[in-house]
């Protein structure tokens, strides 16, 4: 089931209504509603798959309780029975055709007569993010940082909950559990909020991601007849395409998340607005940057190791994010180009750290444009890695941008973006303050005002929702 499809509209409206009108006195009923509301949500999908998901959850809960009462080598025996258990999960549907297909390739390059065949099904929608949600619980269970959740069904909906199930954000125990266990009373601003969030999570979906995405799929699949500009224009399409297309889901969930009182864990904070390429990170998919900050790059050493092993530390957390987003060496790539400009980031900075003192004075002006520029150029060009069908398909467009004319019939395209794309950075950066991104939510505007901004949003959401093709959200496919 898709945020941007009518049958959502009914699924959230019915939901919502038994959850307050018929189940507000019953907060254990409330939780079971929301755990069968989350499984039909995910059969919408493949049906069968929620067996997968059912699998994993009673394997981590199980090996929770086990290491909460476990000492010794014990504790850790159950934590990697754990790890590999949902791993394994994840490496067969997701990522065994990929090493076949390898291990295949290289067979063939030195004449060995061997050969295995693929298995050739269908990844499970958003098994790579309930993965990694269910790993985080054991790994803070382990640590001893978090009791382990005995409620069966609590559990089970803090895997399941439908409005960060398939795309994320990718939730720590400590912050959704206990909203779990907490009796619910009806918020109305918390639910305004939502609304308001919901309704600009679609404005980023179906205006401008869905509109980027007719440039940039052109561009992709006409990159050898089209000149230099309209490929560049067309990688910077696909930026926003990307951009509002998960951050747009994200709003979409955490909007959703609120109508039922409960609060989701920000996801993007202005990430085009980053003056360096660490700056970005700490703006792009923050459940995922921190996910894997506290549980790969702090055990390696993080930033207080010195020399080659700080260097390897950013390498493993880049290429890991790659290979994390797919079976490709597309993704790969991606992560390649973010580590060797991260890594040269931290070797210009970090020996010159200004002391706290020089810290007190912001960059200028000039410094922080200069910087926010370069850094979208190099986040765009490693864009063109995620978005390319292969590695080679990658390296012919960048080519084609240099070979090709650079000027030609580009004018249209380039005010249709700038008309598109220019108002919406502006209001982004209008709304930098308001409270986890919702629009306007920091400013004193009058009610009057606020609306009339927000039944234009709806009536673009509407035109567009009709008149241009519907994109399914690209991270669902990760």
């Amino acid at each position: 089931m898709l945020f941007n499809s009518p049958e959502f509209l009914v699924f959230l409206i019915v939901v919502f209504s038994l959850y307050w009108l018929v189940l507000k006195k019953h907060h254990r009923m409330q939780s079971l509603l929301l755990l069968v509301s989350s499984c039909i949500f995910y059969m919408f999908f493949i049906p069968k798959y929620i067996f997968i998901l059912f699998i994993t959850i009673l394997i981590d809960y199980f090996a929770g309780m086990k290491i909460a009462t476990s000492e010794g080598r014990k504790r850790k025996v159950y934590l990697v029975v754990s790890i590999i258990s949902t791993c394994m999960v994840l490496f067969v549907f997701k990522y065994y055709d990929f090493f076949v297909s390898n291990i295949n390739s290289i067979s063939s390059i030195v004449g060995w007569n061997y050969s295995v065949d693929a298995m050739k099904i269908i990844l499970p929608i958003g098994l790579s993010f309930h993965t990694f949600q269910s790993l985080s619980y054991v790994i803070e269970v382990y640590r001893r940082k978090q009791e382990p959740e005995k409620d069966f069904l609590i559990y089970s909906l803090y895997v399941m909950y439908f409005p960060q199930l398939v795309a994320g954000p990718i939730e720590r125990a400590s912050n959704l559990l206990h909203q779990f266990h907490e009796k619910k009373k009806f918020n109305f601003s918390l639910a305004a909020e939502g609304m308001h969030q919901i309704l600009w999570g679609m404005f980023k979906k179906v205006v401008i991601a869905d509109t980027c995405a007719a440039y940039a799929n052109h561009a992709f699949a006409s990159h050898d007849t089209l000149s230099g500009m309209s490929l560049i224009l067309g990688a910077i399409a696909f930026a926003f395409q990307i951009y509002g297309d998960f951050s747009g889901y994200s709003d979409i969930a955490l909007g959703t998340s609120k109508l039922f009182g409960v609060r989701l864990m920000r996801n993007f904070n202005l990430p085009y607005f980053a003056t360096n390429i660490s700056d970005f990170w700490r703006r792009w998919h923050i459940s995922l940057s921190t996910w894997f900050r506290d549980y790969v790059y702090f055990p390696l050493g993080g930033s207080r190791v010195e020399g080659w092993k700080l260097y390897r530390n950013v390498f493993t957390i880049f290429v890991l994010s790659g290979i994390w987003h797919g079976a490709n060496w597309t993704f790969v790539m991606w992560g390649l180009i973010h580590s060797i400009f991260y890594s040269a980031y931290v070797m210009i900075y970090k020996p010159h750290k200004k002391s706290k003192s020089e810290q007190s004075n912001p960059p200028s002006f000039v410094s922080n444009f200069t910087g926010g520029i370069l850094t979208f150029f190099i986040v765009t060009l490693a864009w063109i890695f995620f978005r390319a069908a292969n590695v080679s398909e990658a390296f012919a467009y960048i080519s084609d941008i240099a070979t090709q004319p650079m000027f030609a019939s580009d004018t249209k395209v380039f005010l249709k973006l700038a008309i598109l794309i220019i108002p919406f950075l502006l209001l982004e950066w209008f709304n930098r303050k308001s409270t986890e991104g919702v629009i306007f939510s920091s400013y004193n505007i009058k009610p009057s005002v606020r609306l009339a901004i927000e039944l234009v949003l709806a009536v673009l959401i509407i035109d567009c929702f009709y008149t241009l093709d519907h994109e399914q959200f690209i991270y669902f496919q990760f």
